[in-house]
């Protein structure tokens, strides 16, 4: 046997030792390391990934110092979900439905930094007024249609704005009526009704909607590969008759070239589309989470994997931007978010006259 031959076996069962199934499957992928975007785009791109990576380490260090309260869930290592499929969409015009883990959804959809910041220390002028905290961000404006505490309750919400969009061209007659919903939700999620009841609905009447799992391998404590009989999620669309991929989580550009197709059929009328992207978050499940069941061997592959740093090899290698002018982006980030701190700590508290104010429609 060729000693070269060994050795890549050995690379391979060590890489799968470490990472598991997920990274296996990562491997069968086509890579887009030979993609190249305009400049433009891969800045945007940059900044918006740069931008939810330190908001939330912002987060990490404001809930440590006893500055933020209640339960507070990370998004370090999925960047690349949000920001390839929310930054393919069109702007206050398109949809998007999150999950518990939502800030930066949020940032991506557009709700300014000083907004979602507020939101988290329960002031009057965060996007939702102070009332939701972290795991119910909204924006009317953004078309943010809100973060859920509880897993598989945004898929039937994203849902119904996929169908009014539906209704809207083809029953009151609007041709302009073509925008797209996104529904994010997680691997822990695809065992629940509400997963199975939509995919079925959305087909049956060829919704406009991107069904997008952000599979990160673990809901909570528990692997996924030990909480259901079919690990690779995508394929479940195949009972429904529906489009359904896999996609590398940890690639900005593969996860924004998936979203690009899905919409591509979503506007045609062809219908919705399941995205599974396999990615990993690098913090626990929440920042009450000392995220010791997790293997440190595990941890420091997935570090390896970092979606920023991807992204920033794709830059240079295609000589985009020079490495000061990223490093020039981080700073201006860094501001951006320390101001939002300074913003959200100044800002006035929700007025307990108005404790049930938004609780009914006016």
């Amino acid at each position: 046997m060729n000693p070269k031959t060994v050795d890549t076996n050995k690379a391979t069962i060590t890489s799968s030792m470490q990472g598991g199934k997920h990274s296996e499957r990562l491997e069968n992928l086509k890579s887009s390391a030979n993609t190249k975007l305009n400049r433009a785009t891969s800045l945007e791109l940059f900044r918006d990934m740069t931008l939810g990576r330190r908001f939330e380490d912002k987060c990490a260090e404001m809930y440590y110092r006893g500055k933020m309260f209640g339960f507070v869930h990370l998004y370090n290592g999925q960047e690349a979900v949000s920001t390839g499929v929310i930054k393919a969409m069109k702007m206050k015009h398109d949809w998007f439905c999150s999950t518990y883990r939502d800030h930066v959804h949020a940032l991506s959809a557009g709700v300014p930094a000083r907004e979602v910041m507020s939101e988290l220390f329960g002031k009057e002028t965060g996007c939702s007024k102070g009332r939701g905290g972290s795991m119910h961000l909204f924006s009317k404006e953004h078309h943010l249609l809100g973060g859920y505490a509880f897993i598989g309750e945004g898929i039937p919400v994203a849902l119904g704005a996929a169908f009014t969009s539906r209704y809207k061209r083809d029953a009151l007659g609007d041709s302009n009526s073509d925008s797209v919903t996104a529904a994010f939700f997680g691997d822990g999620t695809c065992n629940n009704g509400q997963f199975f009841e939509c995919l079925n609905m959305a087909q049956l009447w060829k919704l406009p909607i991107i069904f997008v799992v952000e599979n990160n391998k673990w809901a909570i404590g528990m692997a996924h590969d030990r909480a259901t009989s079919e690990p690779e999620i995508w394929r479940k669309a195949d009972a429904f008759g529906m489009k359904g991929e896999e996609v590398n989580g940890m690639d900005v550009i593969a996860v924004r070239e998936a979203t690009q197709r899905a919409l591509e059929r979503a506007r045609s009328g062809e219908g919705p589309t399941l995205l599974e992207c396999l990615t990993y978050r690098f913090r626990g499940h929440s920042l009450a989470d000392p995220d010791e069941l997790r293997a440190e061997e595990e941890k420091e592959f997935w570090a390896k994997k970092d979606p920023l740093i991807s992204l920033e090899e794709n830059i240079n290698k295609n000589q985009l931007a020079s490495s000061s002018e990223l490093r020039s982006i981080e700073k201006e980030i860094d501001s951006e978010i320390n101001d939002a701190v300074e913003f959200a700590l100044n800002a006035d508290d929700p007025n307990p006259n108005e404790l049930t104010k938004y609780i009914w429609a006016n």
